[in-house]
């Protein structure tokens, strides 16, 4: 198998450092908001990824983690947690923000069959952690403490290392372009420099005792910290969305280097941003659409519901290197692809073989062809995943099939043993694709009945008749269904599903 190794800008012969274990850490969501079609493109690349590796018959560990903890505003290190401004606007704990944005990322994740990973350690559980890393920075003399909080001395390790190497980005001019502005901007002796750990406002909710204050971790720390615990001081791949090489991935690969005397990992991966119309997908640009939102058709970019599985299949039509741009029409294209294999994959399961004397030149030819393809899809996900490659080859296998089914082509019982395994292993066990069409259509249904109760609810409520709004609430909640009042309306999950 070959990847593609950010760091060296070059594909890989990949090699684990312990087979036939290996090593794997992902950046999971920060858990203040539903999930968007970004986080489902992460999540989908990483686990195809995790799936092929089993194919190979390795045995992973795979970590994805959970922020519930030190995710500022923006990257300056002086915004406002996005989980604690969450709590504050719907006035509840910050954990129990964690909790239910928790819970609806499993949902989603879950409805587009995406694995759960072996481990998936919270920042919040690994407080202790985090201090030992700092306090290991700190004595190697590459961070320096102000007012109780700590900062990464990036200038110092620019002088020994390259702070820049994943993103291409030179610390001289990371620092020169702001240096002259220096003077008041905050306690960092460079802006360039990042935090370690941060003393708490007296405001701030989340907060832990330390040897330099009552703070919180900063947000590139908990990576390295959780990495290191479960995988080691060095392990085999850590993934993440291309909006994390900088400043995230490098801060990672800078205090690890310094924490543990070696980078973190040897292999980086990154899957690319998705666009909308070409224009870069975003809260501020009023262009971002919930996965939710696919699954029931409400929201006004969207010319109809769409199936998980169909969400999956878009997204793996392009290698996750690459920019996906979203539109009405790639999506119902890929919705008709995808009906077109599992049309092809039921037309299998009742293809009856023609007997080899029949037909001896034409069905050895066509079994020639089937060996054929299964070489091509395998020799495409082996480069670097590339899915719609080998999507294009099963393609090929399902013109086959269906000319076999039309009588046009002769295949024999030992070809259509062999494409019925490939379909079950490529489509099912790697790419993950599964018929959901029946049961993405009674999840509409269920949608749109319950948010026609939580209309009638919300009248009642608008009326102030408080007493049909808690007994509607009421009733929902003893048939399993939660519902959630939040300032843009109420929302509803299914409790334990």
């Amino acid at each position: 198998m070959t990847i593609y190794n950010t760091l060296t800008r070059q594909k890989e012969s990949f090699e684990p450092l312990h087979p036939p274990y290996v090593g794997m850490y992902v950046c999971g969501p920060t858990v203040y908001g539903d999930p968007h079609l970004g986080h489902a493109r992460s999540a989908i690349s990483f686990d195809i990824l995790f799936r092929y590796l089993l194919h190979l018959n390795y045995r992973v560990r795979y970590v994805r983690n959970i922020t519930d903890v030190g995710h500022l505003e923006n990257d300056s290190d002086d915004g406002e947690d996005k989980l604690l401004k969450k709590a504050r606007l719907e006035q509840l704990e910050p954990m129990e923000v964690a909790k239910y944005y928790t819970d609806r990322y499993h949902d989603m994740m879950d409805a587009l069959n995406v694995r759960r990973p072996s481990i998936e350690p919270t920042a919040s559980g690994h407080i202790m952690e985090q201090i030992e890393m700092v306090q290991q920075v700190l004595d190697a003399g590459y961070a320096y403490v102000v007012n109780g909080s700590v900062y990464f001395d990036v200038a110092k390790y620019g002088a020994h290392y390259h702070y820049g190497i994943l993103s291409g980005r030179e610390v001289d001019k990371l620092l020169s372009a702001t240096r002259d502005n220096l003077e008041g901007r905050d306690e960092k002796r460079h802006p360039a420099d990042f935090a370690l750990w941060k003393r708490a406002q007296p405001e701030h909710i989340m907060r832990w005792r330390s040897p330099w204050s009552e703070g919180f971790p900063g947000w590139h720390l908990e990576c390295s910290a959780m990495g290191r615990k479960y995988l080691g001081e060095q392990f085999d791949i850590h993934g993440g969305g291309m909006d994390l090489q900088f400043p995230h991935h490098e801060s990672e690969i800078a205090q690890s280097q310094i924490a543990s005397g070696q980078p973190p990992c040897r292999y980086w991966m990154h899957n690319n941003m998705i666009t909308v119309n070409g224009q870069k997908m975003g809260k501020s640009l009023g262009n971002s659409i919930m996965l939710e939102d696919f699954f029931t058709g409400h929201n006004p970019l969207l010319a109809q519901a769409y199936t998980p599985m169909s969400i999956r299949f878009f997204i793996l039509q392009a290698h996750y290197r690459s920019t996906l741009d979203f539109s009405n029409e790639a999506l119902q294209a890929a919705e008709r692809g995808l009906r077109r294999l599992l049309e092809a994959v039921q037309t299998l399961s009742t293809l009856t073989p023609t007997p080899t004397a029949v037909a001896p030149e034409a069905t050895g030819a066509n079994a020639a062809a089937v060996a054929e393809i299964v070489e091509k899809v395998f020799a495409a996900l082996d480069d670097d995943l590339n899915t719609p490659v080998a999507i294009a080859h099963l393609f090929d296998a399902v013109r086959l099939i269906n000319a076999v089914n039309d009588k046009k082509e002769p295949l024999s019982e030992d070809a259509v043993t062999v494409l019925k395994e490939l379909f079950d292993e490529v489509m099912v066990n790697i790419l993950g694709l599964r018929d959901d069409r029946q049961a993405s259509g009674q999840v509409g249904l269920l949608d749109g009945l319950i948010r026609m109760i939580l209309d009638v609810r919300a009248t009642a409520k608008a009326n102030r008749d408080f007493a049909t709004g808690d007994r509607i609430r009421d009733e929902l909640t003893r048939l399993g269904v939660a519902v959630k009042d939040t300032k843009e309306g109420s929302v509803w999950s299914m409790v334990n599903g």
